[in-house]
């Protein structure tokens, strides 16, 4: 078996394993997941591949790759949640079939640890298993910046091709943000390793008509069927959402610094360390006249570690200004951290004779490697927000915790090092995985999910009625909307059925449903306890005569 085999047959596994199995074991959890999936479906059922429509009117909120992906999955899985999410499963393969062909040729010899670093990560993990644009952007993004490095190594305008081809499915994936972040980062780098000529040089017209060409085509014609689009998704879902908290999302300034460190664990200690050498040599680098480039010290070898500097800092940065601050934002960041790992384990491995670990990161390491493992065997309790066990599970969760972490200190002390950094560090997220999808996919599906609640929902009807939901979440009404497949109406709006139908309320809500019913018959037909809901049948206005 060749090494290329090899490899492909180990990356094959891991992306089965932490993105494709167990996509169905739980339902869609939140609010886009099924407000996204709803979209797709209702697309494809009008055969409209231009306006995404809910509840079977425009919602412009977004633009349409995730829709066409998800569109394409229905058609051959059929319509499901696990198909919802297959897309953002492809999307993060595609992130790590990237890394490993651009190390290949950047890294050689280290193309699998960057591949496997990249798929590890709990940003990467989390979000492929989600139906999500934020994976989608960041694989379409990731493929940007890899073929924009390609070309200013190679000079071959191919990639510099690549480079704006991808940039334009991200316009297409989740708007402008796409090309302002490649802009940052490329004007960033250049300034940092003084080659500002490279800014000119990748202003090509042909970039440009292709760019163009791929992106465009879409936004004229939406915009063409729906004029509120520009106001809606251009004013509204960018302009004002970053500028002000009109979408009620706001954080201190300094969030993103803690997420960005939670999305790259396991590797977030060597990652920090990495960043911070990089960071040195440029410093180091910028008092002389020497650039920042391979062969030139004092930044000898640091070419691509200095990029991956600034492509993980202008994410971080852009999106710590804007007044709108969600998690999955920082995700086209992610890769760059798995770049510094893998630029840092190729200077410590082909230049030093000891591959021990410093051993000041080793402890530390080895506690973000383990300690997941505690509340991902605990994962039911937590979710359903009973008390912690004693004995045999808590146990059992810091028995296992205990001894990886043991295992992964005398490993980085031993004499094989860093070259067992990888191995070690994934057994603990293969382990965390596998106890979140068996051990708490229950409860993720029963208290977080509307999938269970439409399924109890309809056990209770003789006959599929109209239905509609007073205090809930969103998460509530979007699920519904999703696995009852039918637009769902909310009480607060005053836009009560006036035919006979079923209403979803928070437990003992029934005087004010009563209030609400004016003098309409209402029936109590079952509770929903894992998500303290009560589910009421509520007569058609004619028929009013209350008890």
């Amino acid at each position: 078996m060749t090494n290329r085999t090899r490899d492909s047959l180990v990356i094959s596994v891991f992306c089965a394993f932490f993105f494709f199995y167990g996509l169905g074991p739980f339902g869609l959890i939140g609010a886009d997941e099924p407000r996204y999936a709803q979209v797709a479906r209702e697309m494809l059922e009008r055969r409209d591949w231009i306006t995404p429509r809910l509840g079977g009117k425009p919602w412009l909120e977004k633009p349409p790759l995730y829709y066409w992906q998800a569109m394409l999955a229905y058609t051959i899985f059929g319509v499901s949640d696990w198909a919802a999410r297959v897309p953002a499963a492809v999307d993060a393969t595609v992130i790590v079939l990237a890394a490993y062909i651009f190390l290949r040729r950047s890294c050689p010899g280290f193309e699998l640890d960057g591949a496997l670093i990249t798929a590890s990560c709990a940003g990467i993990i989390g979000y492929a298993r989600a139906a999500s644009m934020d994976i989608t952007l960041a694989s379409a993004f990731t493929l940007a910046m890899l073929a924009w490095w390609t070309w200013r190594d190679t000079g071959r305008r191919a990639y510099l091709a690549a480079f704006y081809a991808c940039l334009a499915l991200g316009m297409l994936a989740k708007g402008p943000v796409a090309p302002f972040l490649a802009a940052a980062i490329i004007v960033l780098y250049s300034l940092a390793a003084r080659e500002l000529r490279l800014i000119v040089r990748t202003l090509w017209l042909p970039g440009f008509l292709l760019f163009s060409a791929i992106a465009l085509p879409w936004y004229v014609v939406v915009q063409s069927r729906n004029p509120q689009f520009f106001r809606i998704f251009i004013l509204e879902h960018n302009l004002a959402r970053f500028s002000t908290d009109i979408y009620h999302h706001t954080q201190p300034l300094w969030y993103y610094l803690p997420v960005t460190l939670l999305a790259l664990a396991p590797w977030t200690i060597f990652v920090v360390e990495a960043f911070t050498q990089s960071a040195q040599a440029w410093w180091s680098a910028s008092r002389s006249t020497a650039k920042i480039q391979d062969g030139s010290a004092p930044g000898a070898g640091y070419a691509l570690s200095t990029f991956a500097c600034c492509w993980l800092i202008a994410p971080v940065v852009f999106f710590s200004v804007s007044q709108s601050k969600l998690p999955g934002y920082i995700l086209p960041a992610v890769p760059a951290g798995g770049l510094l790992l893998v630029e840092y384990l190729r200077r410590h491995l082909n230049k030093s004779e000891d591959p021990t670990a410093p051993r000041w990161l080793v402890v530390p390491h080895a506690l973000v490697a383990t300690i997941p493992i505690v509340p991902a065997r605990l994962i039911a309790y937590l979710v359903t927000q009973h008390p912690l066990p004693g004995g045999q599970p808590l146990l059992i969760a810091l028995g296992v915790a205990f001894l990886l972490f043991a295992g992964i200190v005398l490993t980085l002390f031993s004499r094989m090092g860093l070259r067992m950094l990888r191995f070690v560090t994934l057994i603990p997220v293969v382990l965390v995985v596998a106890a979140v999808l068996k051990i708490g996919s229950t409860a993720l599906d029963q208290t977080l999910s509307a999938r269970p609640l439409a399924r109890e929902i309809s056990s209770l009807e003789t006959h599929r009625l109209p239905l509609a939901v007073y205090a809930v979440s969103r998460e509530t009404e979007y699920g519904l909307t999703f696995y009852r497949n039918q637009q769902v109406i909310r009480y607060e709006w005053g836009r009560i059925p006036a035919e006979e139908h079923l209403v979803v309320t928070r437990e003992d809500a029934q005087l004010e449903i009563a209030e609400k019913a004016a003098g309409r018959r209402i029936s109590f037909l079952g509770n929903f306890a894992p998500q303290h809901l009560d589910c009421y049948w509520v007569s058609a206005a004619a028929t009013a005569s209350h008890h």
